[in-house]
Formats: C-alpha cells, sequence, structure tokens
C-alpha cells in the first residue's frame, strides 16, 4: 500500500509562489508516476504536472513557464513549485502516484487534497 500525504497549500495573493509537497510512505517498488492534479470549483480535475521514474516532466499548457515539479527520490517525496500564481489555479490540488506491477496493473493513488487560494 501507499499512503500520500500532502502540504504547503494555502492564500497567497496574485504573482506570489507556493510549494506545495506530497510524501509517499509504504512500498516504493513499481513506482511509474507522481504527479499533481486540481479541481477548481464547478470544474473537471485537470491535470497539472507529472515526472515519471526516469525524470521526465510533463505540464499542462496553463502552468508551462510558472510551475515545476521535482522529486526527491531518497525522501519518496514531490514537489510542485508554483510561481506567477493567478486567482484561476485556485483550487483544491491532489498528489497522484501511478504504480504499475505484474499482479495488479496500472493502480493510482491519491492525497486528500489541499487547498490554493490566490487573490486579486
Amino acid at each position: 500500500q501507499v499512503q500520500l500525504v500532502e502540504s504547503g497549500g494555502g492564500l497567497v495573493q496574485a504573482g506570489g509562489s507556493l510549494r506545495l509537497s506530497c510524501a509517499a510512505s509504504g512500498s516504493s517498488f513499481g513506482i511509474n508516476v507522481m504527479g499533481w492534479y486540481r479541481r477548481a470549483p464547478g470544474k473537471q480535475r485537470e491535470s497539472v504536472a507529472a515526472i515519471t521514474s526516469g525524470g521526465s516532466t510533463n505540464y499542462a499548457d496553463s502552468v508551462k513557464g510558472r510551475f515545476t515539479i521535482s522529486k526527491d527520490n531518497a525522501k519518496n517525496t514531490v514537489y510542485l513549485q508554483m510561481n506567477s500564481l493567478k486567482p484561476e489555479d485556485t483550487a483544491v490540488y491532489y498528489c497522484n502516484l501511478v504504480r504499475v506491477l505484474p499482479t495488479t496493473g496500472r493502480v493510482d493513488y491519491w492525497g486528500q487534497g489541499t487547498q490554493v487560494t490566490v487573490s486579486s
């Protein structure tokens, strides 16, 4: 089993920065991708950024150039540095971990979510 614990959300003014952290505990075997999703009020959940076990990254167009995803393998932790925040970045941010094993196939794990609010 894998547990994800997020931290770092909060209230910030437009143009400010926040850093989200997601610590994974439990078995790290078979982890393929870690990333962040968000869900804004009245909208569907969307992928924000992801990083593979090999270090490749992917970003939503709306955050490219402003957000940076990184990971610390020793700590099993993934980070999302968010700069130049905009009011439209306001959402609940969820950490996601994708694990693929021969016995189970793909399994997604989710954090509890952390609120990010950007005031104008």
